[in-house]
């Protein structure tokens, strides 16, 4: 994987604490992917294997402003409950992540 944003997705700015909604349920979890600085900007993948095939999709890192002050992390919204590869921008296997229904995973991605 490239570390820089999808050619035909604009880049977004920072978010502020309260700007992220994330819809949560049985059948829906959230990761929160905490990155270095120096990733700001790039598409990180996460992918899983479903049964039915591989669901894969990625999320930019971002700078995202909290009461303590500036952490760089990507957000996915939405993902089926189940066992998750982050990849590296290198394109290698990542930290492995499962995401649970009704909650919010986070991990960390080293630079």
């Amino acid at each position: 994987m490239t570390a820089h944003p999808h050619p035909t997705e604009p880049a977004a700015g920072p978010s502020y604490s309260g700007t992220v909604v994330l819809e949560l349920g049985p059948g829906a979890g959230a990761l929160v992917l905490r990155a270095p600085a120096e990733l700001d900007g790039a598409e990180i993948d996460v992918s899983s294997d479903t049964g039915n095939g591989i669901f894969r999709t990625h999320s930019m890192v971002r700078p995202r402003y909290v009461a303590n002050g500036t952490i760089y992390a990507a957000v996915y919204p939405e993902l089926p409950p189940g066992s998750y590869t982050v990849w590296t921008t290198d394109g290698e296997p990542g930290p492995a992540v499962t995401i649970t229904g009704g909650s919010v995973t986070t991990a960390s991605l080293a630079g």
